[in-house]
């Protein structure tokens, strides 16, 4: 047994708008984030968290049992940190002896240390501290993927559904059997939990990769699930076409078309639409029709708005990364590689909208704005979403996305600029 803690490094902002309201560890990629595979893969019987002091309170909510930024715990036995941007290799998690320090494509992704370090590891030394007791280690190569950008987490989602179903596989004892259900490929690539409903006319296609449905899960008629693919806790899927290498979250409301795409959780896609190749987070609301773009038509590299510059994704298929509370109305089109902010509003003008959407603004009359008010009719709506799936906005988690209004108050700023010249 061990004591695991995860850490965020620089790279944090690049993965925005994802990691405004959540520490990198709690990003989806296959069946679980990170935190979740280790915790359940990692042979772990404590664990903390480092993160940035505006997550604290909320993620505590979140997650009662973590120790947060505690440097006692720390000085209470030897740990191993973990990047929460890292994406293990298939098979065992790796063990980490304490001689050693495991690095993926230059960046330190995991180490261990023993209480004697406890005393430098805090707030934005923590880093810093751990890249020098690293150094005098044993460098060894990690395996596995690192997650610089969105789209990353979606280029490696299909090989992680793999790698988690393998996992799981090993325990779970059971694949489908259902007469009124026809599964494509061998059914024992197929895993429903017991308290799943999958309804007749249903098609699950394991001949490319292998498919789990969890829990509380409802599979409504005429829908088509190609593997890999997961389909979360309590999610509902509505007469859609799930292609390969898709993962929907806890809570979904899914219709239409979805391809390689994560829907982090509390996404609401009922209708009929196209999603591709994107990362949707929670709180999220597609309206009917409202579709993306994943693919140029001159087939060449599409390029994604990160930090005011234009940045080569390196792939040719990328969709719309979405951050929590973004609702869309009827008929919107979203543009390859386009990067949406926390709390927006999008409507449609008859074309394709903006690549980038700031935070907490709206795109309305073929424009970006933004009012003094847009925060607190933001909450409003949130409150009353979060309820309808008896959920609730706590005082901490307004104040986080307060907190994240005043921090995006350039990225505003910016956008306006750039729209008015």
């Amino acid at each position: 047994m061990r004591r695991i803690a995860f850490f965020e490094d620089a790279a944090t902002d690049q993965l925005r708008p994802l990691t405004l309201l959540r520490p990198t560890f709690e990003l989806l990629c296959g069946h679980f984030s990170a935190r979740e595979r280790w915790i359940r893969f990692g042979d772990v019987h404590e664990w903390s968290a480092w993160l940035r002091p505006e997550l604290q309170a909320s993620y505590a909510e979140q997650q009662p049992e973590a120790r947060i930024n505690d440097g006692r715990w720390l000085a209470a036995g030897t740990t191993t940190f973990i990047n929460g941007r890292w994406l293990p290799p298939a098979g065992p998690l790796p063990a980490l002896p304490p001689d050693s320090a495991a690095y993926v494509n230059g960046t330190l992704v995991g180490v261990t240390i023993d209480p004697r370090h406890a005393e430098g590891l805090s707030g934005a030394g923590l880093v810093p501290e751990l890249t020098r007791i690293a150094s005098g280690r044993r460098r060894v190569d990690g395996g596995g993927a690192l997650v610089g950008y969105p789209w990353d987490l979606v280029r490696e989602n299909a090989t992680m559904l793999r790698d988690d179903f393998a996992r799981r596989k090993q325990n779970c004892g059971r694949v489908m059997n259902d007469p009124h259900v026809v599964v494509q490929g061998d059914a024992a690539n197929v895993y429903v939990d017991p308290q799943a409903q999958i309804d007749p006319f249903v098609v699950i296609d394991a001949r490319h990769g292998p498919v789990w449905i969890e829990a509380g899960a409802k599979i409504l008629p005429f829908t088509r699930i190609e593997g890999p693919a997961m389909i979360g806790r309590d999610a509902q899927v509505f007469r859609a076409h799930v292609r390969e290498g898709t993962t929907i979250g806890p809570a979904c409301r899914v219709g239409g078309e979805i391809e390689e795409s994560i829907l982090h959780g509390f996404v609401n896609k009922y209708h009929d639409g196209f999603l591709g190749h994107s990362y949707v987070c929670p709180w999220v609301n597609l309206g009917a029709q409202t579709s993306n773009s994943d693919l140029k038509n001159d087939y060449s590299n599409v390029r994604a708005p990160v930090d005011s510059a234009s940045v080569d994704t390196g792939s040719t298929k990328v969709g719309c990364f979405i951050g929590d509370h973004t609702k869309a109305a009827i008929g919107c089109l979203l543009n390859t590689g386009t990067i949406v902010g926390v709390m927006s509003m999008l409507l449609p003008d008859g074309g394709l909208l903006p690549k980038h959407v700031p935070s907490f603004a709206w795109h309305r009359h073929g424009r970006i704005e933004s009012s003094d008010d847009v925060l607190a009719r933001g909450i409003d709506a949130a409150r009353i979403a979060m309820s309808r799936r008896n959920c609730a906005l706590t005082a901490a988690g307004e104040e986080l996305l307060r907190h994240a209004y005043a921090a995006t108050c350039g990225e505003r700023e910016g956008a306006f600029r750039r729209a008015a010249r």
